[in-house]
């Protein structure tokens, strides 16, 4: 009895961790956040990918406070003397008039006008573009013209490229006068040409001839037949006023790698550009 009585007495402690086990749940609010965030993300990208870039535009507009927000007067009495912040006169971020603002807004105008101008000349490149295609299955003819041409755009306008083909050249051999091909060719381009009223320029380019010859006739003959190009369009009814330039670069260019194939024959005749303030 009495060795029980002397036995030491043990203490059990128990650890107690606050908040939970994982490092508790900050962790949960993070990825609520990053959740939440990704949500955001992938609906703007939605919305972006739905709208049009009219939408997109009245959109950027009404968060931007130094345009007028709306063209309808609210016509009430009170500090602004009668006028609504939302008028067309009057702006929200300072009171003043739209009309009576500085330079800044003055070149903010010049912009809009700048890109509402660029957008009707894409526009209008696209169209020409569309109704080349157009003539595609109108006739076998049409059909086989169109082979010879190509399209693209860039910083100087809408290049559209005439080409030889293996068996069937635009021009007879080594001379400036056109083939049928070409002519017909060029009577499409001419009715098409007729929606826009584009300046035009046309380039003439050549294969590079097997042998060097002390009169390499490369420079004369590129430029002969982007003239004749010239008068091809001219005689179909294209106003001489918009013809700007016809020049001949020889074989200086090749459209591809072998500079003696017959893809180098080509003219290019571009729709160029307007030029602000024209």
């Amino acid at each position: 009895m009495s060795g029980k009585g002397n036995a030491p007495i043990i203490i059990k402690k128990k650890k107690v961790i606050a908040g939970g086990g994982h490092h508790g749940g900050a962790w949960k609010v993070a990825y609520a956040d990053f959740v939440t965030a990704m949500m955001a993300f992938f609906l703007l990208m939605w919305l972006l990918n739905a709208t049009t870039e009219k939408q997109r535009k009245g959109l950027a507009d009404y968060f931007n406070p130094t345009i007028p927000v709306n063209r309808i007067s609210g016509g009430g009495d009170g500090s602004f003397g009668g006028d609504s912040v939302f008028t067309e006169e009057t702006l929200s971020q300072n009171g003043t008039g739209a009309s009576n603002t500085d330079s800044g807004a003055g070149k903010t105008d010049s912009t809009e006008d700048e890109e509402t101008a660029e957008a009707l000349e894409a526009k209008a490149f696209a169209e020409v573009q569309e109704l080349l295609t157009a003539f595609s299955g109108e006739s076998m003819a049409a059909d086989e013209a169109m082979r010879h041409i190509v399209t693209r755009v860039t910083d100087e306008g809408l290049i559209i490229e005439l080409h030889d083909l293996d068996e069937e050249p635009l021009f007879a051999n080594r001379t400036s006068e056109p083939s049928e091909v070409l002519s017909l060719l060029i009577e499409m381009l001419s009715e098409v040409f007729k929606i826009v009223r584009n300046e035009i320029a046309i380039t003439g380019y050549v294969q590079s001839q097997p042998l060097v010859v002390a009169d390499n006739p490369v420079w004369g003959l590129s430029t002969q037949r982007a003239d004749q190009v010239r008068l091809l369009l001219e005689e179909n009814g294209t106003p001489a006023k918009r013809i700007q330039r016809v020049t001949g670069y020889a074989d200086r260019k090749p459209a591809v790698g072998n500079p003696m194939a017959v893809r180098n024959n080509r003219v290019e005749i571009v729709l160029l550009r307007k030029q602000p303030g024209k």
